[in-house]
């Protein structure tokens, strides 16, 4: 169905008494973004590095370090500009409509590839392919929740939407397990679940339009502020980047050294850590999922949004704290429930946050969307190559993990600060 009504660019911010989202248009973005974190997480989670050691087991940790940077550089430039180009796309399906379609079918086609590569090389180009299409598509979903969710019901949304991703790691890990040995079919499976799930929402949506009179001009110039919001005119939506990225470097810390932690510092035996990794994740999952949606609807309840950010950016500092002191898988998990109820939280609310101090009232809110996206991608980066440094510190040999988890919390710590000076939110 498509609304054939014409809407300029900056019609969220104009609405002063928006109506409700309908319950029906929820379900379909929320499944959306499940199928789409199913997908998209499932390779990086499970399957590239199954495929990668089939290929080359000697270097399967180079080849999946790779790969998986290559990509993640791919997918920081993509997303802001595909974002722009959907705040400019004056079809008559739509500004969202057609970049969640095209974004699908060039994702879908990255997993085609790489469902039949058989060199590291076919398997980068897959993979790039992949974060392309579904980078287009990302910046359509997040350009989606400013424009049919209005303020007063964006925390319990977000709160959903911050679920997806934990329950799209487990969801994967499931699929790959359903379908045997066939490496083929643990890369499609999740596609077409996103595929699915996708068609219906872009079916049912009724998208905004752009006049093309209010559309403007288009130059090199503007390609490269796709990749840029002045920190100086949006210092509100400055902060909250910067909070998010200290937020997300200190869960990636966590994210990426678990199995090195477990093995190391608590001494776990090589052939139980698949088994433990599973029993953490399933917890962190659990947390993360009652967080999201609790929080989220009380957000909304009390019309508060700066507090819950805050309060859970530090609450999972503290967790972290918990980690780098643990001796035990027991007192691990402890810390791995607190911080899952703080990233639920974080999750559910910041989002919202970031809606109410989007530049221009979120006009251009698929690009600006796509600017903050990176502070979600950057520190995949950041973390492995800062990590080094502290698991350093006073050893020598590089296994100070208690350091490293530490430095997770200073983050996560000052991410909490950096959402203070945000003025006009509650």
């Amino acid at each position: 169905m498509t609304d054939d009504r014409i809407m300029t660019a900056t019609a969220p911010a104009q609405a002063t008494n928006p109506p409700a989202a309908s319950g029906g248009f929820i379900a379909a973005f929320v499944t959306a973004l499940f199928g789409v974190a199913v997908a998209t997480l499932t390779p990086v989670s499970v399957t590239l590095a199954i495929r990668i050691k089939q290929i080359d087991p000697d270097n399967a940790a180079a080849g999946l370090s790779l790969v998986l940077g290559v990509a993640a550089i791919v997918a920081l430039l993509s997303g802001p500009f595909f974002g722009q180009l959907s705040d400019r796309t004056t079809s008559r399906w739509g500004m969202r409509r057609p970049w969640l379609v095209g974004g699908l079918a060039v994702g879908l086609a990255g997993l085609c590839v790489l469902a039949t590569a058989a060199s590291i090389p076919v398997l980068l180009v897959g993979w790039c392919v992949t974060q392309i299409g579904f980078s287009a598509l990302n910046a359509a979903l997040a350009a989606l929740l400013i424009d049919q969710v209005p303020d007063f019901q964006r925390g319990k949304v977000s709160g959903l939407v911050g679920m997806c991703q934990a329950l799209g790691v487990v969801t994967g890990v499931f699929l790959v397990q359903s379908v045997g040995t066939s490496i083929a079919l643990m890369f499609l499976v999740p596609g077409a679940l996103a595929a699915a799930a996708v068609i219906v929402l872009a079916a049912a949506v009724r998208d905004r339009r752009l006049d093309p009179a209010d559309r403007g001009r288009y130059d090199i110039g503007a390609f490269f502020r796709s990749f840029w919001v002045n920190p100086i005119q949006h210092r509100g939506f400055a902060w909250a980047w910067l909070g998010r990225f200290l937020m997300i470097t200190g869960f990636a810390i966590l994210q990426t050294y678990q199995v090195y932690y477990l093995s190391d510092q608590l001494g776990v035996e090589t052939v139980r850590i698949p088994t433990l990794v599973l029993q953490s994740t399933l917890v962190l999952t659990a947390t993360v999922v009652v967080s999201s949606i609790g929080c989220g609807w009380l957000s909304d309840r009390l019309r508060r949004r700066k507090a819950f950010v805050l309060g859970s950016a530090g609450v999972y500092g503290m967790a972290m704290i918990v980690v780098a002191t643990a001796g035990t898988f027991g007192a691990f998990l402890i810390g791995m429930v607190i911080g899952g109820l703080a990233l639920g939280a974080y999750l559910a609310v910041d989002l919202a946050l970031v809606a109410q101090v989007l530049p221009d009232g979120g006009a251009t809110a698929a690009k600006d969307l796509g600017v903050f996206n990176i502070a979600n991608a950057v520190p995949q980066l950041v973390a492995p190559a800062i990590a080094p440094i502290f698991l350093a510190i006073g050893t020598g040999s590089g296994g100070n993990y208690t350091a490293l988890f530490i430095g997770a919390a200073v983050f996560s710590l000052l991410g909490a600060l950096a959402i203070q000076p945000i003025r006009g939110v509650r």
